[in-house]
């Protein structure tokens, strides 16, 4: 064998791999390609990544990468990455509670005036709120959310309950007893039972804690109101009660909606996907079409009868990483998200409701969504989470106190929980 043209042959061969990997794509040819990092869903995200990448006229593209499947995870999956300056993130999909957090952390590039502007144009003013840190906007509004106090309309009927009308959560569980149907609600020791005290505490008039801006120093505030005690007092009440389903201290979202759907259903608090999800299922064959008529839906309930219910908030911002190679085309792409017919096509192929206020207003939003305009109403007054970059602390020390809600004491849960938070926010107390 002739080892000089073998050698040469190799050479050969390198150089035009070289030159393929130049000519498709490879170095600094094409388009910067743009990862943002969503939770998971039906591959709405995949459709809108797309819809911008084809808007820019090739000044980017959008990749999308899915996170984990519960909020937690994705902060962990992401606070670690970031940590480590990686550069590979340009955008993520954020829980608000987190904005807070990683924004403090130096994580998000804050937006410039004019870009804040644009991204919080004719957005809802709870979803705005929930994406700004110390002055600034740090993240966009993209999905709103909110809880409703859905019911089945023959249950109600049955028992002469006006659902037109505010009702409190004393009187939902006086009249699940009477017709012996369950309240179901998201109240495994998890986010979904912080969300729970949370919505109570804030109809009470509280809050879970204060001063959020002395960071470490703010100042729980269970006990201080009698707030914190109201809502262990609701809990406690519905968890001793005939109304509260077997699995009351395990349950997710979907298993609330399971229970509801049942023949023991009666009343259910939960997110606004409930009705779409509940729509699939019988396009799918898999729930009866008499269920999903006699749904119903109402307002969160009210912790007090003489106090305004304060439904909670939830959804998603978008922020774009300080440490991506490619800030400005991010910023583009999340302005291409956040457009009003962007929104709308969003909130019709995920049956997640969006942050725009004028979508609801859409006939195509109105024909899908019955109870656009009470999501609307909900969002516009809705009870924020605590708005600290501590709030994963917090929330882990409310979960331990408050679960599960037979166990809960009224009158220790809220003094023992604000010294959870103290304890461990000072290094005191590990969780």
């Amino acid at each position: 064998m002739n080892h000089t043209l073998c050698r040469r042959g190799l050479w050969a061969v390198a150089l035009a791999l070289v030159a393929s990997a130049v000519g498709c794509g490879g170095g600094s040819s094409g388009p910067p390609v743009l990862n943002w990092y969503v939770p998971p869903d039906n591959g709405a995200y995949q459709k809108l990544a797309e819809r911008c990448s084809q808007a820019s006229d090739g000044a980017y593209r959008v990749k999308v990468s899915v996170l984990p499947t519960d909020a937690s995870g994705q902060r962990e999956q992401l606070v670690r990455r970031l940590a480590a300056k990686d550069s590979s993130i340009d955008i993520m999909a954020l829980d608000p509670v987190f904005v807070p957090e990683f924004a403090e952390a130096g994580f998000l590039r804050p937006f410039e005036a004019a870009e804040a502007a644009v991204l919080t144009e004719g957005m809802l003013g709870s979803a705005v709120e929930s994406s700004g840190w110390r002055g600034r906007l740090v993240a966009a509004p993209f999905r709103a959310n909110t809880q409703l106090l859905w019911y089945r309309k023959s249950v109600a009927a049955a028992a002469g309950l006006d659902l037109d009308r505010p009702v409190t959560w004393d009187q939902l569980i006086d009249v699940a007893e009477k017709t012996r149907k369950t309240i179901s609600v998201p109240a495994k020791r998890y986010e979904g039972i912080t969300v729970w005290v949370n919505g109570l505490v804030a109809g009470a008039g509280g809050a879970i804690v204060r001063d959020v801006e002395k960071g470490v120093d703010l100042k729980p505030t269970l006990q201080q109101d009698g707030s914190g005690k109201r809502a262990a007092e609701i809990m406690r009440r519905l968890g001793r009660s005939s109304a509260a389903p077997p699995n009351l201290a395990t349950s997710i979202e979907d298993d609330t909606r399971v229970t509801f759907q049942s023949g023991a259903g009666g009343f259910m608090v939960n997110w606004t996907y409930a009705h779409g999800a509940a729509a699939e299922a019988v396009a799918d064959g898999q729930l009866s079409r008499e269920i999903l008529d006699d749904y119903g839906w109402a307002r969160y309930p009210r912790t007090d009868a003489g106090k305004v219910s304060k439904p909670p908030f939830g959804g998603i911002a978008l922020g774009v990483s300080e440490y991506g190679k490619h800030s400005a085309a991010a910023v583009q792409a999340v302005q291409c998200a956040g457009t009003l017919e962007n929104q709308i096509t969003y909130m019709l192929e995920s049956k997640e409701t969006t942050a725009k206020a004028a979508a609801y207003d859409d006939p195509r939003v109105r024909a899908a969504l019955p109870m656009a305009e009470l999501i609307k109403e909900s969002l516009e007054q809705a009870g924020p989470r605590p708005r600290t970059p501590y709030y994963n602390d917090v929330s882990a020390s409310v979960q331990r106190m408050y679960h599960p809600p037979a166990d809960v004491d009224p009158n220790t849960a809220p003094r023992d929980t604000d010294d959870l938070i103290t304890g461990v926010l000072h290094d005191k107390v590990l969780l």
